[in-house]
């Protein structure tokens, strides 16, 4: 959502000039006692050399106060609070003799009491040392255990004989001071020999298969994180290859060091060790070697609800499973045991079980599933229960939003959603919905001041790809979550543009190989897009319409007697209006096709203004097909260190070209073949986005976006439908620029909607904590909009090479953001720091106030 409202200067530098002064009053070392240093940095110094290693500076214990953009912040808003406010209040009440009894007279004893607890007395003061931070003075105590951790931690990468100590650096400011934590390393330990000592034969074998991929190797330097990452490694090893109950506790090592002869060469031996299998009971540990187990039985309980004995339940055999159902079974056999990847005489594998939890639950017919795992009376075979709980067969949904943008005064939306599950006993999901709009206008031109938008959508979900005559599991495992989504909407518009009425028709398919790639392919994506009252493209585009007019306006066409009727009547001579839209209409016919006489300029500009009136106001038809890749290394949700790739290939219009060689298409007035009517767009369209974060220490993080997206136009079409096409500028884009209000290159925004076919876009974004909640950010926003290969033939608005590159716009900025936890609501300010539509010698910080400034607002990151 875009507000578009500047900022006023004079307030925003008085604001701006108040709170220099009151950061600048503020004495940092207000709490720090005569005889304490305030700790203003940490360096650790490995045998001369500065760490930059952000996990092993993160070793250090006491760290310096927080800082914002150099500034410490929440150690000055501390130091506002009141030391001891009770005892002022007290103080003023006895500054005047009686005052205090005045006052209890005034209002009451109890009331003065209650005062001296208020917000105003005790709770201000209260609040700033919460939101803000105690100063950290230097503390050797605590400086010796950051030692120990230093110690600790060189002494796990093989240096066993390192040794620690740090200094107290003064500086010249008085009383603060720097801690350099000095480590030399001394010689490293290295792996002369490598055992095993292996209780159980199985265990034995399988380890003797996979030793080559071991992290522990001999000559190797000593190194802790080896160990655990084997025996992370064993384990995953054994309990995928049948040793269903393989505990990692088993796994122990034995450092061993030759003391038999004096060896100068730091080097030593290492034992592994795997013990047994330890069972606890009541009375005692009993040990027992561990074994490779296979499936002998395998159960699946539908519609399981806790307490359900499987002796109450009627059961069917499947292909090696065994279904248990109450009364009738309500899912198709397949359906369930292609969610199960256990299978009869296989070997336990923890990976079948991670897979099963998954495709179970990416069926969103059931709740997560309880798997049980047992041996059998002989103890040599496994049975596994699987227990599935439905969910509700149907759900209801129903939403209130209100809105509000540069043309919506006011929207209050509603909207309502029922699922139903499992509908043809697949595990199938349909999902019908329905929506809509309503709400004042903000400044129109259109006869009335309110808005209307209705939509409805159906969507059915398979979990497999459906795709006849045709087997995908050998290229599409069931373990990819496979999807088949086949869905359909409409929607209907009033007084909103040229209130558009689309339908849209998609059949696609999606996997996802692991947590980090995946793939979505939509076979066919039809979209109809029809514009009802195109008749009001000049009311809607106003900069269009105030281009012609102003053209229209020129003496030469004025005075004309035959073009009088084109003119509103009250507004000749003095300020010549067109009528809308017969004036605008006849205008443009008669400069177009001579029959009245313009000038070279006059005959461009209108045949430009009514090329985009053409493309903004046909009807589209889009037959496409387009396949999106995604990938991440994205770990969890704190993960602050990673990146993100998008690629997303698209080509419309060349099934219905094909059949256009078998079955006779009509033609409109200019060549291009139609279907019912209106001629289908052809072209072809590439994506690249690519995200990169980098975690800087501290919660500071670093954010860098770019994005590349061009769209072809061949064949059957000389331009890409609007709804296909690239704006520049918003709150998730370049935030100097409202939206579509950048571009195409250096032409300025002349149009309501800029758009073009090609787009570059660059964003860099520090994002920083301030208080609690509240980050900030400082960014950088590049790229613009261009036309390329259409039928465009302005210089300005063209890309012509590496020339063009001069085209691309700078914003640059500051942001505010309150993290909800469960969103983000960011406010921006972007300043037009390179403008390209402005003059060569123009262009950089001429707009580069508040003034002119542009608020942004957004909820969640951009990027």
């Amino acid at each position: 959502m875009n507000t578009p409202f500047p900022l006023k200067g004079i307030a925003a530098k008085i604001g701006i000039f108040l709170l220099i002064a009151l950061l600048s009053s503020c004495n940092a070392l207000k709490r720090v006692g005569e005889d304490e240093l305030l700790l203003t940095k940490n360096t650790i110094l490995v045998d001369g050399e500065k760490v930059l290693d952000e996990d092993i500076k993160s070793l250090i214990v006491q760290e310096p106060n927080t800082r914002v953009l150099g500034y410490p912040l929440r150690l000055n808003l501390y130091n506002l609070a009141k030391k001891d406010p009770d005892s002022t209040f007290q103080a003023w009440l006895d500054k005047k003799p009686r005052r205090e009894e005045k006052l209890a007279n005034f209002l009451s004893q109890k009331q003065v009491d209650a005062l001296g607890e208020s917000f105003l007395v005790k709770g201000y003061s209260e609040w700033l040392k919460k939101i803000g931070e105690a100063p950290v003075v230097v503390d050797t105590s605590r400086a010796r255990k950051t030692l120990q951790r230093l110690n600790s931690y060189y002494g796990s990468k093989g240096y066993f004989n390192n040794s620690t100590t740090f200094e107290i650096v003064e500086e010249k400011r008085k009383q603060r001071a720097a801690l350099d934590f000095l480590v030399t390393l001394g010689k490293p330990y290295y792996i002369d020999s490598l055992s095993q000592d292996i209780a159980s034969p199985a265990i034995d074998s399988l380890y003797h298969l996979n030793r080559e991929n071991s992290f522990i190797k001999e000559k190797k330097q000593f190194d802790l994180s080896d160990f655990n990452q084997e025996r992370q490694r064993l384990t995953e090893l054994f309990r995928n290859s049948g040793v269903y109950n393989f505990q990692e506790s088993s796994i122990t090592y034995d450092i061993l060091r030759d003391t038999t002869e004096v060896r100068d060469d730091q080097q030593m031996n290492v034992e592994l060790n795997i013990e047994n299998l330890r069972r606890r009971s009541d009375t005692a540990i009993t040990t027992s070697e561990y074994r490779v187990f296979t499936f002998d039985k395998i159960n699946i309980y539908a519609d399981y609800e806790f307490g359900d004995e499987a002796e109450a339940m009627q059961s069917r055999e499947f292909e090696n499973y065994t279904i248990y159902y109450k009364d009738k079974l309500r899912y198709k056999p397949k359906a369930l045991t292609d969610a199960i990847f256990f299978e009869k005489d296989s070997l336990y594998r923890d990976i079948d079980r991670l897979r099963t939890y998954r495709q179970v639950t990416n069926l969103n017919t059931f709740k997560y599933p309880n798997i049980q795992i047992l041996e059998d009376s002989t103890q040599t075979k496994l049975i596994s229960n699987i227990f599935l709980t439905a969910r509700k067969k149907y759900s209801l949904g129903l939403n209130l939003d209100i809105t509000h943008s540069n043309i919506q005064r006011l929207g209050i939306g509603f909207s309502s959603s029922l699922i139903t599950r499992n509908v043809f006993g697949g595990a199938e999901t349909l999902s019908l919905s329905a929506r809509g709009t309503f709400g004042l206008l903000s400044d129109t031109n259109l006869p009335e001041d309110f808005f209307s938008e209705v939509g409805a959508d159906i969507n059915l979900s398979f979990p497999r790809i459906w795709f006849p005559l045709l087997n995908t599991k050998r290229i599409i495992p069931t373990f990819m979550l496979p999807k088949t989504n086949i869905s359909a909407g409409t929607s209907f518009q009033k007084n909103i543009g040229l209130d558009k009425q689309t339908l849209n028709t998609i059949l696609g398919y999606s996997w996802t190989p692991d947590s980090f790639r995946k793939n979505t392919i939509e076979l066919l994506n039809i979209l109809y897009v029809r514009n009802v009252n195109f008749d009001r493209f000049f009311n809607v585009y106003g900069s269009s319409y105030n281009q012609l007019n102003n053209i229209a306006s020129a003496d030469i066409y004025t005075s004309d007697p035959l073009l009088t009727d084109f003119y509103e009547p009250t507004s000749l001579p003095d300020d010549p209006r067109l009528t809308i839209p017969s004036g605008t209409t006849d205008f443009t016919e008669a400069i177009l096709d001579g029959t009245i006489s313009s000038s070279t300029d006059d005959f461009i500009e209108v045949s430009r203004i009514e090329e985009r009136r053409d493309r903004l106001t046909e009807n589209n038809l889009i037959f496409s097909s387009n396949y999106t890749f995604t990938k991440n290394n994205k770990i969890g949700i704190n993960d602050n260190s990673f990146y993100q790739f998008r690629l997303n290939l698209e080509s419309a219009g060349n099934l219905l070209s094909g059949l256009s060689y078998l079955f006779p298409f009509n033609q409109s007035d200019n060549g291009n073949l139609q279907v019912f009517g209106v001629s289908y767009s052809q072209y072809v369209k590439t994506e690249f986005d690519f995200i990169k974060h980098w975690d800087l220490s501290r919660s500071n993080v670093l954010a860098f976006r770019s994005f590349f997206g061009v769209a072809v136009p061949y064949g059957n079409s000389e331009s890409v439908p609007f709804v296909r096409s690239y704006f520049a500028g918003g709150s998730n884009d370049n935030r100097a620029w409202f939206p579509y209000s950048l571009g195409p290159g250096s032409s300025s925004d002349i149009n309501d909607f800029n758009e073009a076919n090609l787009k570059l876009a660059f964003n860099l974004e520090y994002r920083f904590p301030i208080l609690g909640n509240i980050k900030g950010a400082l960014f950088a926003d590049a790229g613009n909009i261009w036309n390329v290969w259409d039928n465009v033939d302005d210089p300005a608005k063209t890309f012509s090479g590496f020339d063009s590159l001069a085209d691309i716009a700078l914003g640059t900025g500051f942001g505010l953001r309150y993290d909800f936890t469960y969103f983000v609501f960011r406010v921006d300010t972007g300043f037009k720091t390179y403008n390209p539509a402005e003059v060569q010698s123009k262009r950089w910080f001429r707009d580069y106030n508040f003034s002119n400034a542009v608020i942004q607002i957004g909820i969640n990151y951009p990027f």
